[in-house]
C-alpha cells in the first residue's frame, strides 16, 4: 500500500525511491509492527480481561502455574493484527508469496481462535477435537502447497536443498513436494503450539527464527547474493523479508506483555498461526532442513510429547516427568524463568548455526 504510494510519488520526487529498497522496508516493518502492537495491546488486554477470556490451568501440572488461572488468553490476535496491517502497508501486494503467507497465517489463526473460544468462552476444556483441528490444518496446508507446486516456474522451487553441500538438490516432483511441505507447515504449527506453555517461551524463539528466515528470504530472492552463496535463486522470495520483519516486531512487542509474569497469553490463535507462518516461509525459500536446526527447541518439544505418549501406550511408563519437555524441567526444580531463558539461549545458538549454512557451502 505505502510502497505503491511511494512509487507514484517517486515519479515527481525522486527521494521516494528509497522505499523501493527491501532492507529499508523490512526495518520499517519491524518498527511499524512494534508501534501498532504497543498502541492496541493494552486495549486488547483490557477487553479480554473484561470479557473474562481467561486461561485454564492443568491440575496435574506444576503447582506454580495455578496462579496463572484467569490470565487473559487469545493474545495471539494482537500479533496477527499487527503482522497483517504492517505487511499490507509495506509489502509489494502484487507479490503472490505475500498472499500465500498471509492466507496460511490467518487461516491457521482462525482455527486457533475457534479452539481458544471454545475453551475459554464455552468452558469446553478440549476445545476443537484434535481430529477436527488437524483436518482444517490439513485442508489449508494442502491448498497452499498444491498452489506452490503447480505454479513453480523453476526446478529449484520444488527441490529438496541440502545445506553445506552446494550441488546437492533432491528432485521431489509435485507429489513429493506437496507431502514434504504439508508436514513442514502442519508440523511446525503444532510444534510451536506445544512449546507455548511458559511465559515468553514460544514467542522469542519464533522471533529469532523468523528474523533468520527473513535473511534467507532476502538472499534467496536476490540473484547475485544467491549465486554467490550457492543457494537456489527463488524469484520474488525477497519480499517475504517484509513479513518476517513484521512478525519479529509484533513478536517483540507481544513479549513486552507476555514476559513473566505474563499479562496475556498467546493462545492457539497465535501459536498455530505463527508456526504455520514459519513453515510456509521455509517451504518457499527451500530451507526445510535449516528450519529443523534453527527450530530445534520446537522439534524437541514436539518429540517429547510423541515419545511420552508412545512410551505410555506401549509400556505403561513415562519417559519424562511431564510433557512437553519444558514441564519436565520445571518438575525437576528449574524455575520458570530459568527454563525460558535457557531455551532462548539454545535457540539463539541454533539460529546462528542455521545462518552459518549460508556460507558453509
Amino acid at each position: 500500500m505505502l510502497l505503491a504510494l511511494s512509487q507514484w510519488l517517486a515519479q515527481d520526487i525522486r527521494a521516494f525511491n528509497v522505499f523501493s529498497y527491501l532492507t529499508l522496508r523490512a526495518m520499517l516493518a519491524v518498527i511499524t509492527a512494534l508501534i501498532i502492537s504497543f498502541i492496541i495491546g493494552p486495549q486488547m488486554i483490557r477487553k479480554l480481561t473484561a470479557y473474562k477470556i481467561g486461561q485454564s490451568v492443568r491440575d496435574d501440572g506444576p503447582q506454580t502455574h495455578l496462579i496463572k488461572a484467569g490470565t487473559p488468553t487469545m493474545g495471539g490476535a494482537l500479533i496477527l493484527t499487527a503482522i497483517a496491517l504492517t505487511t499490507l502497508l509495506w509489502a509489494d501486494l502484487t507479490n503472490r508469496y505475500i498472499w500465500v503467507v498471509l492466507f496460511t497465517t490467518i487461516g491457521f489463526g482462525i482455527i486457533g481462535w475457534i479452539d481458544d473460544y471454545r475453551k475459554v468462552v464455552h468452558r469446553n476444556s478440549k476445545g476443537l477435537r484434535a481430529r477436527t483441528k488437524l483436518l482444517w490444518q490439513s485442508i489449508i496446508a494442502i491448498i497452499v502447497t498444491s498452489y506452490l507446486a503447480l505454479t513453480a516456474e523453476i526446478p529449484a522451487q520444488t527441490e529438496m536443498i541440502v545445506p553445506i553441500f552446494k550441488e546437492v538438490a533432491i528432485p521431489l516432483g509435485i507429489v513429493g513436494f506437496i507431502l514434504l511441505s504439508f508436514f513442514v507447515i502442519v508440523g511446525t504449527s503444532n510444534a510451536v503450539n506445544l512449546t507455548d506453555g511458559l511465559d515468553g517461551l514460544a514467542i522469542m524463539p519464533t522471533v529469532m527464527v523468523s528474523s533468520a528466515l527473513g535473511i534467507f528470504a532476502y538472499v534467496a530472492g536476490h540473484s547475485v547474493f544467491a549465486k554467490y552463496l550457492g543457494i537456489p535463486y527463488i524469484p520474488n522470495a525477497g519480499e517475504l523479508s517484509i513479513f518476517c520483519g513484521a512478525l519479529a516486531g509484533a513478536g517483540l512487542a507481544f513479549l513486552w506483555f507476555n514476559a513473566y509474569p505474563a499479562e496475556v497469553f498467546m493462545g492457539d490463535v497465535g501459536a498455530l498461526a505463527l508456526g504455520a507462518a514459519l513453515g510456509v516461509i521455509t517451504v518457499i525459500v527451500r530451507q526445510e532442513i535449516v528450519l529443523v536446526i534453527m527450530g530445534g527447541v520446537f522439534v524437541v518439544e514436539a518429540l517429547s510429547v510423541m515419545l511420552q505418549v508412545a512410551s505410555f501406550k506401549m509400556f505403561g511408563k513415562r519417559i519424562f516427568r511431564m510433557a512437553p519437555l519444558h514441564h519436565h524441567f520445571e518438575l525437576k526444580g528449574w524455575k520458570e524463568n530459568q527454563v525460558v531463558v535457557r531455551f532462548w539461549i539454545i535457540t539463539l545458538i541454533l539460529v546462528l548455526i542455521g545462518l552459518s549454512t549460508l556460507k558453509l557451502r
